[in-house]
């Protein structure tokens, strides 16, 4: 038996067991990370391939602190700019992965939503980053024992998913494989509430738990519109006034693009090609086709200005 203050000691000392963070991937989710574990106190190294990319990063990080200063330090402005620069001076950017892990106590992975590229980017860490060292995936679809497959620390592998925008959003999905060793899933589960986030337990399954709830409604929506028994309007309306959705399905599909949508279903269709919810859907692949992938490219199921 333990006692509440014992237990609280150790899930301070895994909290601190990750003190250096590495992320790779300076897009959209990738910056939010690192925000997000700069602003908690860690030392965070943001790695991306091209200097382009990370300065686009370290600007965009600087907007988004900034708004967050505006709004916590509303009556003093001087401490709003002192916590912007604190929080910006934890953060270092870097084009060398492999120095970046070198002596990093977490790596979290950020990248395009391809298994072999995650896979070779793992592969090629694994032989560079210490033993002790915990990487971790930001997929949202694929199977992390298929991406921790390619490297020799399969109890030390888990998959950690946030949803956008990282600084707003609350949760974090801990995925569990059946590899990954307990003591490396408490200290993800710790290092999620030291982030300030609410960790939810997830097996690794397709879509964890979010996305295999959600991605699957979201295409009824379209095959319901695809058989003439709704407008994309009504459709919306009626999910958010009778079940309290704050967006619509098509509104929502757009926000998320389209394309990120049917990357996701091909690749579960793939999986499991008798199930009816992962069926592709002909409305969905004709708007791919044609580019428009919602609200990044001007136009999905609704045109954006």
């Amino acid at each position: 038996y333990q006692s509440s203050g014992t237990k609280s000691l150790i899930r301070a000392a895994r909290a601190a067991a990750i003190r250096h963070v590495t992320v790779i991937g300076g897009g959209l989710m990738g910056a939010g990370i690192a925000q997000v574990a700069a602003a908690t106190g860690h030392t965070v190294v943001l790695v991306d391939t091209s200097e382009d990319i990370l300065k686009k990063s370290a600007t965009g990080i600087e907007g988004s602190l900034t708004r967050i200063a505006k709004k916590k330090f509303a009556d003093k402005p001087e401490a709003g700019q002192e916590f912007v620069q604190k929080v910006l001076k934890n953060i270092s950017t870097s084009t060398d992965a492999a120095s970046a892990v070198r002596t990093t106590d977490l790596v979290v992975e950020a990248i395009v939503e391809n298994l072999k590229t995650k896979q070779e980017l793992f592969s090629a860490l694994d032989k560079v980053a210490p033993d002790r060292t915990i990487f971790v995936s930001n997929t949202s679809s694929l199977p992390i024992a298929d991406i921790a497959s390619s490297t020799a620390r399969l109890d030390r592998f888990g998959g950690l998913h946030f949803f956008n925008p990282v600084p707003m959003m609350k949760l974090v999905e801990v995925i569990k494989t059946s590899q990954t060793s307990q003591e490396t899933f408490d200290t993800l589960v710790d290092f999620s509430k030291a982030l300030g986030k609410h960790p939810v337990l997830c097996k690794d399954t397709p879509g964890f738990i979010v996305n295999r709830l959600l991605v699957p409604y979201l295409m009824e929506a379209i095959r319901l519109h695809e058989r003439g028994h709704g407008s994309k309007e009504d459709i919306d309306m009626a999910m958010k006034l009778g079940a309290g959705y704050p967006m619509g399905p098509f509104e929502l599909l757009d926000y998320v693009g389209l394309d990120t949508s049917k990357f996701i279903m091909d690749g579960w269709n793939e999986m499991e090609p008798e199930n009816p919810l992962f069926a592709p859907s002909p409305l969905l692949n004709k708007l791919v086709a044609e580019g428009k992938f919602g609200k990044k490219t001007g136009e999905g199921f609704y045109k954006h200005k």
